[in-house]
């Protein structure tokens, strides 16, 4: 338990384990384990990741839908890094949405009738650093995607054409994912590489499931999307961190810059 509790104090959560249903006692066991035994931890530093205005989650389907987005990203990444045999990394990316994101999330997740799932991904990170199996992994990583699709349906509609809320979080998955990796070029950390792989893969799900919307009513942005994930794919190859990061960084940055140009009204 207590190398567990390394990892979520971490990560910030000793105020997630108490929402998660651990007793004071053991949230006040983590609140005393120093940071920096935990090695790598937290989100400090990393560029591609936060930044969403919860704020108007309630009302914007965009900032909605980016937030969870941003939650599937990590669920993706923790469960093909534990396919790879990296236990640490995996239970990291199951518990950093629950601080960096859900927390915020809770009341408009409660005024839109959304059952609380934090507990999936806490269950989810304590199974990684418990050495489950990867079927087990794997039927974390499905409830809680399960749990995020739910979600979905209960967000807000602001009018807005689908295809337009569609594109801008996909495009916002492209810009974390571009982001990322020049993070990722700049050290030889694992974890902003990983993030970045999250973001790409989860980009390419949602992008699959609106690209014929998409191009019906902006065929320019559905061509300039498919370019950066083209080429976000050569970056991202896998779960597991290349050798030498060879993607070009100014090429990936402009490619996302189009598709956020693209996302403006005419003038």
């Amino acid at each position: 338990m207590k190398t567990t509790l390394k990892v979520w104090t971490g990560l910030g959560l000793a105020t997630a384990l108490v929402g998660a249903g651990c007793s004071d006692e053991t949230a006040n066991e983590a609140e005393t384990v120093p940071a920096a035994e935990t090695g790598e931890a937290g989100e400090g530093g990393e560029s591609g990741e936060g930044g969403v205005e919860i704020a108007t989650a309630g009302t914007d389907p965009v900032v909605y839908g980016t937030a969870l987005a941003i939650v599937e990203a990590h669920v993706i990444a923790a469960r093909d890094a534990y396919a790879l045999g990296k236990t640490d990394a995996a239970a990291e990316m199951f518990a950093h949405p629950v601080s960096e994101v859900l927390i915020d999330m809770d009341p408009v997740f409660e005024e839109r009738g959304v059952a609380d799932f934090k507990p999936l991904l806490v269950a989810a990170s304590t199974g990684a650093l418990a050495g489950e199996s990867t079927e087990q992994i794997n039927g974390h990583h499905d409830g809680i995607i399960a749990a995020l699709r739910g979600a979905a349906d209960k967000g807000p509609d602001s009018g807005a054409p689908e295809a337009d809320v569609l594109a801008s979080i996909v495009a916002d998955m492209i810009g974390r994912a571009v982001a990322m990796h020049g993070e990722a070029a700049s050290s030889e950390r694992y974890e902003p590489y990983l993030d970045g792989y999250g973001f790409y893969r989860t980009g390419v799900t949602a992008f699959a499931a609106s690209k014929d919307a998409i191009k019906a009513v902006n065929e320019p942005l559905h061509e300039r999307i498919t370019k950066a994930l083209d080429l976000l794919a050569a970056a991202y190859p896998s779960a597991e961190r290349p050798d030498a990061l060879k993607a070009n960084q100014g090429e990936l940055s402009a490619a996302s810059s189009s598709v956020q140009l693209s996302l403006l009204p005419a003038q």
